[in-house]
């Protein structure tokens, strides 16, 4: 409990005060359910051993796992157990809050997916995954049902399957409240038109925030489809190799403690240019030594600020970075040529309209772009 009061920059024991008051719970009693959430899930979706389970459930132990259930829910674990094939690798569903824009989200992860990491068609989202020592490969698609998500996961991500469904989540915001962002954006005569016409746009995520935020670098002033390329050399080059049954699919994300000893020279070699190598060996220096948290539960007003101290990084780069890996829904691109031009207004008259779309900028600023038929 300690470390996530710290990355909230509160105390322990106003965590717990907090906690308590708006929950009714002890943080340790909210942690406890949100494990025994996702043990049920996994118990009921999939053939893992009730010890593969019990561990990727985040419990210390089985012994801890099976009283805890039975106290709470007064059933042995094994009376929840569904009809998974166990050939069929690890599935979970993903639900959310309808409506949601599925084919909008899938076009623009389409136009950044990294080659060789990240496979986006039609109908589903494909990539792989490091987290920790565990490597595999997940497959997104909407549910018969339209209010859920399929995930497919390979059977190596079983101890880590919990972090994997965060980490979906995010990267879909499937947290989203889209009626109260529709009610609240709906005010501005400009927007409502496009709200109307396009229920449930979501604000897309990151999957990795030390991903996007290099993505975010090496797509400054070039088009999307020269910093996909440049995403694609880089994971090419410091990625490690891993084999999935997908063959567009090859490489993990170079993660940044791989990239320790990897020189400003060495990234301008893949043909970056000489500001964006050094902005990016800053970056990877940065989040190493954790003065750049690129999670959600970061101090967001920190985080931009330290994007910002680093060489190459101004506040259009430090605000998407925001919008997608810390998953600010206040974050504001507000120099954004297309943004600019969607909204045709000044940057000064921008930013005073903005105002009336808080808390809520970052999917104003979606609405916008998508209101060009075009991506940032």
């Amino acid at each position: 409990m300690g470390e996530l009061a710290a990355s909230l920059g509160v105390s322990d024991r106003h965590l717990r005060r907090v906690t308590e008051a708006e929950l009714g719970v002890s943080p340790i009693e909210l942690a406890q359910t949100q494990r025994l959430l996702l043990a049920k899930r996994l118990l009921s979706d999939t053939s893992l051993k009730l010890t593969e389970i019990a561990f990727a459930a985040g419990f210390g132990s089985v012994r801890r796992f099976n009283a805890l259930f039975k106290s709470r829910y007064g059933l042995n674990p094994r009376s929840l157990r569904g009809h998974a094939d166990p050939a069929g690798g690890l599935r979970c569903q993903l639900e959310f809050r309808p409506p949601l824009a599925w084919e909008n989200l899938l076009a623009y992860l389409r136009l950044r997916a990294i080659p060789g990491v990240e496979s986006v068609d039609a109908t589903h989202y494909r990539r792989t995954v490091a987290i920790d020592e565990h490597q595999g490969w997940i497959a997104v698609s909407l549910a018969a049902s339209g209010v859920a998500l399929d995930v497919e996961l390979s059977q190596s991500l079983a101890p880590v399957i919990g972090a994997v469904i965060v980490r979906v989540k995010q990267l879909f915001d499937l947290s989203a409240a889209p009626d109260a962002v529709s009610a609240s954006l709906s005010q501005d005569s400009k927007l409502k038109v496009i709200v109307r016409r396009l229920p449930g746009l979501r604000v897309p995520g990151a999957f990795d925030g030390f991903e996007l935020a290099v993505r975010a670098v090496l797509g400054q002033q070039v088009t999307v489809k020269a910093a996909t390329t440049m995403a694609g050399r880089w994971a090419r080059a410091f990625g490690a190799e891993i084999a999935t049954p997908y063959i567009e699919l090859d490489r993990l994300t170079p993660a940044a403690r791989r990239l320790e000893e990897v020189s400003a020279d060495q990234i301008a070699a893949l043909g970056i240019i000489g500001g964006r190598s050094r902005c990016i060996a800053a970056l990877v220096k940065a989040v190493r030594e954790r003065t750049v948290v690129l999670g959600s539960a970061a101090d967001v007003e920190s985080q931009i600020e330290g994007l910002m101290r680093l060489p190459g990084i101004g506040p259009w780069t430090a605000q998407y970075i925001a919008m997608r890996a810390l998953r600010w829904p206040d974050a504001f691109p507000g120099t954004d040529l297309m943004l600019l031009r969607a909204a045709g207004l000044s940057v000064k008259q921008l930013h005073a309209r903005a105002e009336s779309w808080r808390p809520w900028r970052a999917y104003a600023t979606h609405y916008l772009w998508q209101s060009l038929g075009v991506s940032p």
